[in-house]
């Protein structure tokens, strides 16, 4: 295995700018996940990864291994798609052998390598069955076996659960992540998944507009966020629009709110506001410190209930245990919504601009 660089990577299509200036490195046996909405350059950058597409400029390095300019063969790159490519006139193990016959590797060293990358999946049972007679997750394995067999010095991913029902792509993520650390892996994972990314990378690189926003843990990045976007991408939150007033307190509309203390939010453009997830809010009598607020519906989610507010600085939600403590408030009531300052962040639109 070997630690992956990308070095000022670039790349652009006809004037349209879809990687800039990307500086990444993921550590040797680390998941690092891409994550970001559609069009915000994470395929394109694992494409490049690849040897799919060419960069406009920067480097793609291996360990000390440059290999921007070699051709997909010669990366030791093993890449689970989308959509799985499988062959559907081959077998299981002729699936999986394909990597290692276009390597030349010698017959009997290919079965022994194909029986032990199916025994990683558990699918040494299902050797000789065609791709068409298996389940989604079978066909996910398959694919997962066939990139491993090569032994590879990068693993790439591509979205590699979306074609999964709910309940079986968070059984197949378990799956890859206990994989991937036994391995050792060096991986790159793409999603647009925060569940997916949240539970499976060591650490996050979230995407925009062809630029990395923030790059942290999953506990930094959901905790601590640098601006609005990230807020609002990773995980469900509040963006209370006004302005800092003072250390610990921020000024929307009429309301004097608490905040963290040692939030100096950075040189940035756009408004700020103060970012509050929505499990971190209380609930509170109408007329006790905190947000004047009106229920406005309540959405059951079944271990919990998200509550939506009306206020006089706009829309909050609330989520709560379904069988809360205080007794559930009713459609119309008017209540009192409080936080910890501590878990009230000033944020601002973007924490990149100059």
């Amino acid at each position: 295995m070997s630690h992956l660089h990308l070095d000022n990577l670039q790349c652009t299509y006809d004037r349209t700018v879809a990687v800039r200036h990307l500086d990444l490195r993921v550590a040797q046996g680390e998941l690092l996940a891409l994550l970001g909405p559609s069009g915000c350059g994470k395929s394109t950058t694992l494409r490049m990864v690849a040897g799919f597409v060419p960069p406009s400029a920067g480097r793609i390095l291996f360990g000390d291994r440059d290999v921007t300019h070699a051709p997909p063969h010669a990366r030791d790159t093993g890449m689970v798609f989308q959509g799985y490519a499988l062959f559907m006139h081959m077998s299981v193990a002729e699936n999986v052998a394909f990597g290692l016959q276009m390597r030349k590797v010698p017959r009997a060293e290919q079965a022994a390598r194909v029986k032990e990358a199916l025994r990683l999946v558990q699918l040494e049972h299902l050797a000789e069955r065609r791709p068409a007679a298996l389940s989604g997750g079978q066909q996910q394995r398959v694919a997962l076996a066939r990139a491993l067999v090569v032994r590879p010095a990068v693993f790439l991913l591509d979205e590699p659960m979306s074609n999964l029902d709910a309940r079986l792509r968070t059984e197949v993520r378990l799956e890859i992540r206990a994989l991937q650390q036994r391995l050792g892996l060096t991986t790159l994972l793409v999603t647009h998944d925060q569940e997916e990314a949240l539970t499976t990378a060591d650490r996050l690189a979230v995407m925009d507009h062809g630029r990395v926003r923030q790059v942290g843990t999953p506990q930094q990045v959901y905790e601590q966020p640098v601006d609005q976007f990230v807020a609002n991408f990773i995980g469900r939150c509040n963006l209370v629009p006004g302005r800092l007033e003072a250390p610990g307190a921020f000024r929307a509309g009429a309301q004097l709110l608490p905040c963290a203390a040692a939030a100096t939010p950075p040189r940035a453009t756009g408004e700020l506001a103060l970012m509050v997830r929505p499990d971190r809010i209380r609930i509170a009598e109408a007329g006790a410190p905190g947000l004047p607020a009106r229920v406005k519906l309540g959405t059951y989610l079944g271990g919990t209930t998200e509550w939506h507010f009306e206020t006089e600085v706009g829309p909050v939600s609330v989520a709560q245990p379904s069988v809360p403590a205080r007794g559930a408030p009713t459609i119309g009531e008017r209540v009192s919504l409080q936080w910890s300052a501590e878990h009230a962040l000033p944020l601002p639109a973007d924490a990149t601009a100059s």
